[in-house]
């Protein structure tokens, strides 16, 4: 370990890797450069933003059998957001990066680029990509640039800073492509993982995350929405992305001053099952609602989205559909799926049918969130389906990603959330949505899979296969239409 004093205030700043050339001074954000014979000001560097991770510096675990520390720590902003990427010293003395973005992590180490990849303007989420001997898909590109930093750092780095880099995944394989040095390049390559599976030590507690999740230090210590004045009562995390629930005005609390970002119309109340800030207790760990989604499709189906967060197990989705309550997690391993066109998916050797796919926009939203979310926002939804599990992807211009969903009663739900529950009572008919929609949904998924069942068949022989399965579709969709006419 080199210990050196800060150029500035002259504090203790310490270089444990050898390939570190920057670190920032914990007491004033200087930014001091090894050099051979001295150390330099470099500036300052701006603050990090507290967030709900619960890493931090000087947090160790282990991984395939070799133990690491948490050395440094840049935090890159995006126009919908920001995550956090952590330096990591292993014993061995080589080094890696630990990727913190809402709650899911991936850990990468440097490898050699083995032939030709595309441009970084070329890749599109959702496309796949050979490297190496193995065909990666493409799940976000992103420009993005840093915010803040501390620790040691194996580059030179400052505010605005600019990072270009695409993520691609391949199972729970993990791969970074990062072009910010130049056309061609620099590969990382890893998987995802837990906090629990790298046994993750020195983390930060519940407490810690709540003091200090959403603000910088002695910066930013609560928020009225500058609109409308209304409290917002839970600051965000990660992303800093706020949404108020009178006005619908987006706020950008990445700052030390809350910023509106796009002023929202007054609407009136929506109606939900579970209010921002209900509380439940799913399992044994204790959940709270930070935000909440309306969201409908290109058919007029509507369904709430409520997004959960635990100090310990990180973010979760309940869903309120048609066709009851569902719990959603994004997956960490991803399904293999040839694109848009294809009927099947499969996981760990499971095939999953195509059920249907559609536009979902977003027509209301309230609270804090882990990316930014606006009224309006759109992405186009894949849905699979085996037994009562269900696997979405979700694909925008920006990003691709996976989630798993099973279906929960509403007695399940009530359960967990005790009073603070305010939706229909056990029993009682489904919501008024759901009004000539739910045998139409059905029918739809039916004929999806007649259409997977049939596909070798219209392929050999298409005319005369074609007739019948139109046939045979009609059928389903017809009674459907008046069973749900009947509905309503």
């Amino acid at each position: 370990m080199q210990v050196v004093s800060c150029p500035s205030c002259g504090a203790e700043v310490s270089f444990r890797s050898h390939a570190s050339v920057m670190a920032v001074c914990e007491y004033c954000n200087t930014r001091v450069l090894k050099d051979a014979d001295a150390v330099q000001n470099l500036g300052k560097i701006g603050s990090v933003l507290e967030d709900y991770s619960p890493l931090c510096l000087n947090a160790s675990g282990v991984l395939g059998g070799r133990a690491f520390s948490v050395i440094g720590r840049i935090q890159l902003r995006y126009a919908a957001g920001m995550w956090n990427e952590w330096y990591l010293q292993f014993d061995d003395g080589s080094n890696g990066w630990l990727g913190d973005a809402s709650g899911q992590y991936t850990v990468t180490t440097l490898r050699k680029l083995e032939g030709g990849l595309p441009a970084f303007e070329q890749l599109v989420p959702g496309k796949q990509y050979a490297i190496g001997k193995e065909t990666y898909t493409a799940a976000d590109i992103r420009s993005a640039e840093c915010s803040g930093g501390q620790g040691e750092l194996p580059f030179k780095v400052g505010d605005g800073w600019q990072a270009r880099v695409a993520d691609l995944r391949l199972g729970e394989s993990f791969v970074t492509l990062d072009y910010s040095d130049g056309p061609q390049p620099q590969l990382y390559h890893g998987i995802a993982v837990t906090l629990g599976s790298m046994q993750m030590q020195l983390l930060r507690d519940d407490e810690q995350i709540r003091r200090t999740a959403g603000r910088y230090r002695g910066k930013l210590d609560a928020l009225n929405c500058p609109s409308c004045g209304s409290t917002i009562k839970y600051l965000p995390g990660l992303t800093a992305s706020l949404v108020c629930q009178s006005c619908q005005t987006s706020i950008d609390a990445a700052s030390p001053q809350a910023q509106v970002l796009a002023a929202g119309a007054k609407l009136e109340q929506v109606p939900t099952s579970l209010e921002l800030g209900a509380s439940g207790k799913l399992g044994n760990q204790e959940y709270t609602v930070l935000g909440i989604l309306r969201r409908q499709d290109d058919e007029g189906s509507s369904w709430t989205e409520y997004l959960l967060y635990s100090g310990r197990k990180g973010f979760t989705w309940l869903v309120e559909t048609d066709e009851g309550w569902f719990r959603s997690n994004v997956m960490d391993k991803w399904p293999s799926w040839s694109g848009p066109a294809a009927l099947l998916c499969t996981f760990e050797k499971i095939n999953y049918a195509k059920l249907y796919d559609y536009s979902a926009k977003v027509m209301f939203a309230a609270g804090a969130f882990n990316w930014r979310v606006s009224v309006g926002d759109e992405a186009k939804v894949y849905e699979f389906k085996q037994g009562v599990v269900q696997l979405a992807a979700e694909l925008s211009g920006e990003e691709l990603s996976w989630s798993r969903a099973t279906p929960m009663s509403r007695d399940q739900v009530k359960a967990w959330f005790g009073a603070a529950y305010r939706g229909p009572e056990p029993g009682a008919p489904l919501l008024d949505s759901a009004a000539g929609k739910r045998y139409t949904s059905v029918a739809k998924g039916m004929i999806m899979m007649l259409l997977a069942i049939n596909a070798i068949p219209l392929l050999a022989s298409f005319t005369s296969t074609f007739m019948y399965s139109v046939i045979a579709a009609l059928a389903i969709y017809i009674p459907a239409k008046i069973l749900d006419a009947m509905d309503k």
